[in-house]
C-alpha cells in the first residue's frame, strides 16, 4: 500500500480492502492521492537517505489518512457515507408509534413516524433506516442517551438496512412525509437482556452535497427481557382523582339546600372524552391505586340532584343546572371500577400541606375535621371503604414542619418524593422507610413520576415517554446491587391532562406482562421491607424547594380563612338547625386551603371573598331594626328595641344589651345603666324587646344596642339612637296647678253670671202677662235695650271649646311606650 508500514494499517482496514476497492464512492479523490504519492516518490530520491526515511513516513501518514475516510465510508451502508448533518437545516425526525412497546422474540417491531425538510433546499433519494445500538448501561445511561443529538455510527449502530429500508420520493423545503417501518424482531440483533436505543434516521442528498449522508436522527428505547426475572420489581402506580374548586358556599334556602355552581366545566371534566371521564375509563383496567379527593365526590354527587349554576353575568342570577345525567354516568362508572381495588382518600378538598405548615397557624384544627370527613364521603358514595393513613404534600416536597402537620391529622404515612428524600445509593431503594415517631415516608421515584409532565398531545413526544418509562423500569429490575422484593412507587402529577392519562395508561399496558414487574398497591409498598442503607433524615425546613415556597397560599390567605372561621363560629351558635349552614360553610373554607390554587392566586381570592360575602349576607338576616330619635316625657317609660330574624329558621342563645352612655341622667332597669334580654325569635319573625327606663334629669342620651352570643361574642354591629329626656319639675307643676285653678274659678263666675242674666229675664207676673203690659204681646223682644240698661246678647263672648283633650302630646321622633 504505497509503502504504508504494516502496523500503521487498522486490522479491519486491511481485512475489507477488496470490499472497499469495489465500493468507493468517489473515483476521482483516489485519482488526486496517487498523484499526491507519486510526487512525494520523486522527491524522496533526490533526498538524502535519514531525511528520505523520516519523508517517507509522513508521506505514508499523508497518503493513508484520505484513504481512512474513504474506506471507513465505503464499509458502511450508503445512508451512512458521511457524519449526519447538524443545527436547524435538517430532517426533522419524529416518531408516532412503536408497536409493541416491549418486543418479543417472535414478533414484528413497527415503527411508524413523520420526516420533515428543514433545509433550505430538496432532498433527494431519502431513505429511512432502523439503527439498533449497544445495551445502555443503567438508569444514568438512559438519561444521556436522551440528550445525544446528532448522529454517532458508534452509539447508533449499524442500520438494519436491506428490504427494511423505507425509500421516499424527494423532499422539497418544508416538506413532510409520513413513513412506516417493520422488522422482524430476530433481525434487530437483540443480545442479552437490556435496554437498546433504537434509532430511526432519514439519509439522503441534500443541495450542495454529492454524496448521502444521515440528515435527521430520531432516537428512543426498546427494553428487552425475554424471559420472566426471578427478580421482579414491585411497582405501585398512583391514579389520581382530583380537580379543582367548582362548588359555591351558597346554597338554597328551601329545605334541598340546592347547591350553586361556578359554572358547568366539571360536567366537561366528567364526560365521556374529558379528562376525568377518560381517568376513569382508562383506570378500570390498570393494576393501580386509586387515590382520590373526597371533595370531588361529593360535587359530582350534588350535580346528581337538582342543582343550579351562576349565570356568568356577575350577578346573583342563578339557572338551573342540566347535567344530571352526565354526574350519574361518571359516579356509577367509577363505583363500578374501584371495586376490589385498594382506595386512598386524601383530607377533604386535598389542603395545601406545606402552606398550612409554612403559614396557617390557627388554621390547623381544619385539617383533621377534612380527614374524618373524607372517609365518611368516600364511603357513603362509592360504598367501599377508603384508606385515611397517607398525606401526599405537593410534588412530594417534605420538611419536617409538613411532616409534623400531616401526621397531626392521623396519617401515618407521608407520600414523598426521590427528588426531596435523596438516597446516596448505587441502586433505587424501596420506597417505604421509617423516618421517626411512628410515621413512614413511602418515596416515590422521581425520575419515573416526572415521566409524563410534557406535552403528550404529541404523540411523539407521547411515544418517546413511554418507551423511556418501559427503559427506566427494567434498569431498575437489573440491578445488581439491589436486594429481593424491592418495591417502587409512582406518583404522577396530581391533575393530568387526558393527554397525559393516555400515556401513562398505555407505559402500563406495556407492563401487562409483568416479566420484570409486578403490580402492588400503595398499602403493601408501604408495609414492604425498607432498605438499610436509604435515607431516613427528614429535610430541615429551610431545605425546602423556594420554586414551590414561593407558590404557597399567603399569610393573608390564612389570616382571611381565621375570620371566615370565626364568623362561622359565632352565627352557628344562634341557630336551632346549625348543619344548614354550618356544613357547607366547613367544606367551603376546607376548599380555600386546597392544592389546586397553587399558581391562580387571584383565582383563589376571588373564591375567598365570594364564601366571605355569602356567610356576611347570611348573619345580616338577624338585626337590629334602625330607630330615630324618641322623647321621654315622665320620670319613668319603657323604652322598645326591635330584633329582625329573616332566615328560614329559629335563632336563639342571643343578648340583646342596651346600655346608656349617662346613666345619671337616664338609667335601665332600676338604676343601672346597662340591660340585657335573651332573645329567641321564630324564622321569618320580629321581636320588640322593651327595657325599662327611668329619667333622673332632662337632655338628650345616647343609646347603644348590641346583640351578643351566650358565650359573650359579638354579633353583628351596634345600632345607636338618642332619647331626649323631658321630665317634669315641682315649679313646672305648680304653675300649671294655677292655671287649671284659675280656669275652674272663671267658669264658675260664667257660670254665676248666665245665671242671674236668666233669672232677670223671666216676667214677674209668670207666663200670664196681658198684652200691653211690660212683656211683648208677640212673644217676641224687640231689638235694642231691653228697657233696664243691660246687654244681654253678649255676643262678642268666645263658644266654649268642648272637644275631648287628646292624650297625646305633639312631640318628634318615636314615642315611647307607657
Amino acid at each position: 500500500m504505497y509503502g504504508t508500514p504494516r502496523h500503521f494499517r487498522p486490522a479491519h482496514l486491511v481485512t475489507m480492502r477488496g470490499r472497499n476497492e469495489r465500493q468507493r464512492p468517489d473515483d476521482s479523490r483516489r485519482r488526486g492521492t496517487d498523484e499526491r504519492v507519486a510526487e512525494a516518490a520523486d522527491f524522496r530520491r533526490m533526498t538524502p537517505a535519514p531525511a528520505r526515511r523520516w519523508l517517507r513516513r509522513a508521506v505514508c501518514a499523508l497518503a493513508v489518512a484520505p484513504m481512512i475516510v474513504g474506506l471507513i465510508g465505503s464499509s458502511a451502508p450508503a445512508a451512512e457515507a458521511a457524519p449526519a448533518a447538524s443545527g436547524p437545516s435538517t430532517v426533522d425526525v419524529s416518531l408516532t408509534t412503536v408497536t409493541p412497546s416491549v418486543p418479543e422474540e417472535d414478533g414484528t417491531l413497527t415503527v411508524s413516524g413523520t420526516v420533515v425538510n428543514k433545509t433550505k433546499g430538496p432532498v433527494t433519494s431519502p431513505e429511512v433506516d432502523l439503527h439498533v445500538g449497544p445495551p445502555v448501561n443503567g438508569r444514568t445511561g438512559i438519561d444521556r442517551a436522551a440528550k445525544r443529538t446528532g448522529y454517532d455510527r458508534a452509539a447508533d449502530g449499524p442500520a438494519v438496512g436491506g428490504k427494511y429500508t423505507v425509500k421516499l420520493p424527494s423532499l422539497a423545503p418544508g416538506i413532510s412525509r409520513d413513513f412506516t417501518v417493520s422488522v422482524p424482531v430476530e433481525e434487530l440483533g437483540f443480545g442479552e437482556e437490556g435496554v437498546y436505543q433504537l434509532g430511526v434516521s432519514l439519509s439522503g442528498r441534500s443541495r450542495g452535497s454529492s454524496y448521502r449522508q444521515v440528515l435527521g436522527i430520531e432516537r428512543t428505547f426498546l427494553p428487552w427481557q425475554p424471559d420472566t426475572l426471578e427478580k421482579r420489581t414491585h411497582l405501585t402506580y398512583l391514579w389520581p382523582l382530583i380537580s379543582s374548586t367548582h362548588l359555591t358556599s351558597e346554597v338554597g334556602s328551601d329545605e334541598q339546600r340546592t347547591p350553586v355552581f361556578e359554572d358547568e366545566s366539571l360536567a366537561k371534566e366528567i364526560a365521556p372524552e374529558g379528562r376525568l371521564g377518560q381517568m376513569v375509563s382508562l383506570g378500570r383496567g390498570l393494576p393501580v391505586t386509586w387515590v382520590i379527593d373526597p371533595d370531588l365526590l361529593a360535587t359530582v354527587d350534588a350535580m346528581t340532584r337538582n342543582y343550579r349554576v351562576k349565570d356568568g353575568k356577575g350577578g346573583e342570577e342563578t339557572v338551573p343546572g342540566r347535567n344530571q345525567a352526565v354526574a350519574k354516568q361518571w359516579l356509577s362508572s367509577l363505583e363500578t371500577a374501584v371495586q376490589n381495588r385498594k382506595v386512598i382518600a386524601l383530607p377533604y378538598a386535598d389542603p395545601d400541606l406545606a402552606s398550612l405548615a409554612h403559614r396557617g397557624t390557627g388554621t390547623l384544627g381544619r385539617l383533621a375535621d377534612a380527614t374524618e370527613v373524607a372517609s365518611l364521603t368516600v364511603e357513603t358514595i362509592l360504598h367501599v371503604k377508603p384508606s385515611v393513613d397517607f398525606a401526599w404534600p405537593v410534588d412530594g416536597a417534605i420538611d419536617s414542619s409538613i411532616v409534623k402537620v400531616a401526621t397531626s391529622a392521623g396519617a401515618d404515612h407521608v407520600i414523598a418524593r426521590s427528588d426531596s428524600l435523596r438516597d446516596d445509593l448505587p441502586y433505587t431503594a424501596s420506597a417505604a422507610r421509617p423516618i421517626g415517631g411512628g410515621t413512614t415516608a413511602v418515596v416515590a421515584d422521581a425520575r419515573l413520576s416526572k415521566a409524563f409532565e410534557g406535552n403528550m398531545l404529541d404523540s411523539g413526544e407521547s411515544t418517546l415517554a413511554v418507551q423511556r418509562f418501559l427503559a427506566q423500569t427494567l434498569a431498575v429490575a437489573l440491578q445488581d446491587e439491589a436486594p429481593a422484593g424491592r418495591s417502587i412507587v409512582v406518583a404522577p402529577q396530581r391533575m393530568p391532562t387526558t393527554s397525559q392519562a393516555q400515556s401513562m395508561a398505555r407505559a402500563l399496558q406495556g407492563l401487562a406482562g409483568q416479566r420484570w414487574t409486578q403490580q402492588v398497591d400503595l398499602l403493601a409498598a408501604a408495609d414492604a421491607r425498607p432498605d438499610s442503607g436509604a435515607n431516613r433524615r427528614t429535610p430541615s425546613v429551610s431545605q425546602y424547594p423556594e420554586k414551590l415556597r414561593k407558590r404557597e397560599l399567603s399569610d393573608r390567605a390564612f389570616e382571611e380563612i381565621r375570620d371566615t372561621q370565626e364568623t362561622l363560629d359565632n352565627f352557628t351558635l344562634i341557630l336551632t338547625a346549625r348543619d344548614r349552614v354550618e356544613t357547607p360553610f366547613s367544606r367551603a373554607i376546607d376548599r380555600e386551603m386546597s392544592t389546586s390554587w397553587r399558581g391562580q392566586q387571584q383565582a383563589a381570592e376571588a373564591y375567598r371573598a365570594g364564601v366571605r360575602t355569602t356567610l356576611g349576607r347570611l348573619v345580616g338576616e338577624v338585626q337590629l331594626i334602625e330607630k330615630s330619635q324618641i322623647t321621654l316625657s315622665g320620670r319613668s317609660a319603657t323604652i322598645p328595641v326591635t330584633v329582625q330574624n329573616r332566615l328560614v329558621q329559629d335563632v336563639d342563645h342571643l343578648v340583646l344589651r342596651l346600655s346608656s352612655d349617662n346613666g345619671a341622667r337616664l338609667s335601665l332597669d332600676g338604676g343601672k345603666g346597662t340591660a340585657e334580654r335573651p332573645i329567641e325569635i321564630k324564622g321569618g319573625h320580629s321581636q320588640s324587646v322593651k327595657f325599662d327606663a327611668k329619667a333622673n334629669a332632662n337632655g338628650q342620651v345616647r343609646m347603644t344596642a348590641q346583640l351578643y352570643t351566650e358565650d359573650g361574642k359579638l354579633y353583628g354591629p351596634a345600632m345607636q339612637f338618642t332619647v331626649k329626656v323631658s321630665e317634669a319639675t315641682p315649679t313646672v307643676l305648680l304653675v300649671i296647678a294655677g292655671g287649671v285653678l284659675l280656669l275652674v274659678l272663671a267658669g264658675v263666675r260664667m257660670y254665676t253670671q248666665r245665671k242671674r242674666a236668666a233669672a232677670r229675664d223671666t216676667p214677674a207676673d209668670g207666663p200670664g202677662t196681658e198684652p200691653g203690659g211690660d212683656g211683648d204681646p208677640d212673644g217676641t223682644e224687640p231689638p235694642g235695650d231691653g228697657g233696664d240698661g243691660a246687654d244681654h246678647g253678649q255676643p262678642s263672648d268666645p263658644t266654649p271649646d268642648t272637644r275631648r283633650e287628646s292624650g297625646d302630646g305633639s312631640r318628634a321622633g318615636e314615642k315611647v311606650d307607657r
